[in-house]
């Protein structure tokens, strides 16, 4: 079993990465009070996202079950998943000479960071999408395996979260000399690259099934 959940836990990790890397609501108020917090603020943050995350896995589990295991279903959730995967490599491909890790800093300053990590989101209409396509397709991989088999991609998926918000967090309370610009920008290129194989393993399985 070690043998099935160690993949699932890793790519689970690389898939998640790809998407934390990517600016947004979370990313710019973690930037924002890190400069202020400190180095626990994307920790913080990341707490109350993975709280939302595991209501959320456990909802679909509970509740979308019987759904989750027809065919039909997966070779839909299988190609839009895959589409919606080259959408965002695309979009990352072409986003990286103008990608900064510079942000806005937000009007006004959350006071609890862990409240602030569930709200911010919720306020994310890609992330609803990514649950609803790439999140539930790999859901519907790993149940095959149990609930260790959910658990490690639940467990890979939030480790990167924390990974790189916490690093993030860390490098801006202690000055910008950890990370630059160029090499955010080599990593997200790294992770669009990954993004196209996995779209086109989505769409294999897809495809195959259909077919």
């Amino acid at each position: 079993m070690t043998l099935v959940l160690v993949p699932i836990a890793f790519s689970s990790f690389l898939l998640a990465l790809s998407g934390a890397l990517m600016p947004g609501p979370v990313l710019t108020v973690t930037i924002s009070e890190s400069t202020r917090r400190g180095a626990s603020t994307g920790p913080l943050i990341m707490l109350g996202h993975g709280i939302l995350e595991l209501v959320l896995v456990a909802a679909l589990l509970t509740g979308l079950g019987p759904f989750l295991s027809r065919e039909e279903v997966f070779i839909v959730v299988a190609l839009i998943g895959g589409a919606f995967l080259l959408w965002i490599a695309w979009s990352m491909f072409r986003g990286l000479p103008r990608l900064r890790l510079e942000q806005e800093e937000v009007e006004e300053s959350p006071r609890n960071l862990v409240l602030a990590g569930i709200l911010l989101s919720l306020a994310n209409p890609y992330w609803l999408i990514w649950w609803a396509t790439i999140g539930l397709g790999y859901i519907m991989h790993s149940v095959r395996f149990g609930l260790p088999g959910v658990a490690a991609f639940y467990v890979g998926h939030i480790l990167a979260d924390l990974a790189w918000y916490s690093f993030v967090s860390f490098g801006i309370a202690r000055g910008r000399h950890l990370f630059s610009d160029r090499s955010y920008r080599m990593l997200v290129g790294a992770c669009a690259g990954f993004l196209v194989l996995f779209a086109g393993y989505f769409l294999y399985t897809g495809i195959e099934r259909l077919v």
